[in-house]
């Protein structure tokens, strides 16, 4: 076999080519896994337009946080774009030219130009700080008056317990509110500190132990608005979400009506043995308004069939998901504090029958 003699060009293109194919191979496979990812979005985003993106607000915080953040984007690209330009002055005027020997001419500093720069630099922080004052201002006023609704936040490890104390309503994991109304939520913690966010409706708060923190929302339209937890809490803090379901003040008050009369009782035969199951494994950690169930360790399951999300937000609620947490919560959901009954089929198809009545 004949050896080629080796071509030091030759050896170059191919190196640039090969590495110039492994960047374009990189960008293509990155650009296939952004387009499934927006063409497959997670099961609980399907009827969430823009989940969790401050870029396109839907209430008064948001909105407020939007515009700050606009403004000072567009100040720092006017900022780079000055100093890109004097940049490339400096170059051009001052680069070595044919003919040209030694070191150009030499200056020890220009006290003018350098007051000048500290001045238009001094100014310019001191407008990015004052700017987002407006901001601050958006999320330090609480609104006050008997027109706002007031709603406790309760952090748990890994759900969000959520009570409407003037309306006498418990719920877990989804918060229902009218639009147009501002919301004030006082939030806590019973166990490590979590974060309570609605990206899209603003307003982001601490969940801490033993003490109450406060902010308020308020969302422009109907709709539903994802969120979770944005402080790491522990093994499934990624899965433990929240949803703000906005609804015109008629439906608010139709749920309110309805919450506050939750239909209880079995209809069926599979939902009564799923109640019997219920009473005998669960009733000790969940409530259940009208039954005897009044545990607090778990979230208050009261009208379940009507929620959108099962397993702190995880899953959509379904017969299918909620059979499949009821098999193994800590397989959909590390670390749950959920214990596994080792359930039948047949305690499994009841509880599903009973825990979709509630309505």
């Amino acid at each position: 076999m004949a050896l080629t003699k080796w071509d030091p060009e030759r050896s170059r293109k191919r190196r640039w080519f090969y590495v110039r194919g492994a960047r374009t191979r990189r960008l293509l496979a990155g650009g296939a896994a952004l387009a499934a990812l927006a063409a497959s979005p997670p099961v609980l985003a399907q009827e969430v337009r823009y989940p969790q993106t401050l870029l396109k607000p839907a209430g008064d915080q948001a909105r407020a946080l939007y515009e700050a953040m606009a403004w000072d984007i567009e100040f720092i690209t006017f900022v780079f774009f000055i100093v890109s330009l004097i940049t490339a002055f400096i170059l051009i005027r001052f680069k070595h030219r044919d003919g040209e020997d030694g070191l150009p001419p030499q200056a020890t500093g220009n006290l003018r130009w350098e007051l000048g720069a500290w001045l238009v630099l001094i100014v310019g922080l001191i407008v990015m700080a004052l700017h987002p004052l407006k901001a601050e201002t958006v999320f330090a006023s609480m609104p006050k008056g008997d027109d706002a609704i007031d709603v406790q936040v309760i952090g748990h490890q890994w759900w969000w317990e959520i009570r409407y104390p003037k309306l006498g309503i418990v719920t877990a994991n989804e918060l229902h509110i009218p639009t147009g109304t501002p919301v004030r939520i006082a939030t806590t913690s019973v166990d490590v500190i979590h974060s309570f966010e609605i990206p899209r409706l603003g307003g982001k708060n601490d969940s801490l132990p033993g003490r109450w923190t406060k902010f308020w929302i308020e969302a422009d339209e109907p709709g539903i608005y994802q969120g979770q937890c944005f402080e790491l809490c522990g093994a499934s803090h990624a899965r433990m979400l929240a949803r703000v379901i906005a609804h015109t003040p008629a439906d608010f008050e139709a749920w309110v009506r309805a919450r506050q009369n939750p239909q209880s009782q079995p209809e069926s035969d599979l939902a009564r043995a799923g109640e019997q199951t219920f009473k005998a494994t669960c009733a000790l950690c969940h409530t259940i308004d009208g039954t005897a169930a009044k545990g607090t360790i778990g979230p208050n399951l009261t009208a379940f069939g009507t929620r959108t999300s099962i397993g702190g937000g995880v899953l959509a609620n379904t017969p299918e998901n909620l059979a499949k947490w009821l098999a193994d919560p800590a397989a959909i959901k590390p670390g749950s504090k959920m214990p596994n009954y080792n359930l039948s089929k047949e305690q499994i198809d009841g509880l599903v029958a009973y825990l979709m009545g509630l309505k």
